[in-house]
């Protein structure tokens, strides 16, 4: 897809939501919702599903869409949380679903990664593509792996400084002060998993847990405490740190 003025089907309860719709609607995509797009089907050129926390409410609306929409309509889905080969399965039309990977803010994002499924067929590929490079984003395709590259080892440093927090290594701030001057990120981990959504950061953690079975994916207690508290961060006003009047205080 590499014009504009076509209908996109977008849901799901991803932070990718909202700022998917805006970056779709400024380059000139009509945004429907799935109410929208239940009344005229056929205007649907392709479908974004952004579901990475509650598994059964993806598979729930990943198969809605597929009940819905033509089997040439690609379905294009995060698979941050869950392979792109297991949400294919979930459909009785596998070959239209691709998997992709990002985090918030998408402002900040240049690249998008690109996970086929096993079933994806070599159309849905380029549809997703063009897709993303039209919202002016570069794409690189990576093997179909939970979490991809950039959000998986993300996720792995700030689930090592929840886990140097939980062991009072040093203070929040010092931790992320420590990486930002060490390595020359542009944040540091605790502030970052505050920005993207301690929730999406579980999400991964966990679906890495599950699917790899190995110790060092272990998620950290610390993160997991506070994303059942509902202090997944920025969005909620707590995370790692407090949040008043945009100004970040140590919890």
């Amino acid at each position: 897809m590499t014009t504009t003025n076509k209908a996109v089907l977008l849901v799901g309860t991803s932070p990718l939501y909202a700022e998917l719709n805006q970056l779709m609607v400024e380059r000139g995509y009509q945004v429907l919702t799935l109410a929208e797009a239940m009344a005229e089907p056929e205007l649907v050129e392709l479908a974004v599903e952004v579901n990475s926390v509650d598994m059964q409410a993806k598979k729930r609306q990943v198969r809605e869409l597929d009940d819905l929409l033509p089997p040439n309509v690609p379905i294009i889905t995060t698979s941050l949380a869950i392979t792109a080969t297991e949400v294919a399965s979930w459909t009785q039309h596998p070959e239209r679903v691709c998997g992709f990977g990002t985090l918030v803010p998408l402002v900040e994002r240049e690249l998008i990664e690109i996970a086929p499924a096993l079933q994806t067929e070599l159309n849905t590929i380029q549809a997703t593509e063009g897709f993303f490079q039209s919202l002016g984003k570069e794409t690189e395709t990576v093997n179909d792996e939970v979490g991809l590259v950039f959000p998986r080892i993300l996720t792995l440093i700030i689930n090592e400084a929840a886990f140097t927090l939980m062991e009072k290594t040093a203070t929040a701030t010092d931790i992320d002060i420590a990486m930002k001057k060490g390595t020359n990120y542009p944040y540091g981990p605790l502030e970052w998993a505050d920005r993207v959504g301690l929730d999406e950061i579980f999400a991964i953690s966990r679906g890495l847990q599950r699917d790899l079975a190995e110790e060092r994916y272990r998620t950290a207690p610390l993160l997991r405490k506070l994303v059942l508290a509902g202090r997944v961060g920025v969005r909620s006003g707590q995370g790692f740190y407090t949040y008043e009047e945009k100004v970040g205080v140590e919890a």
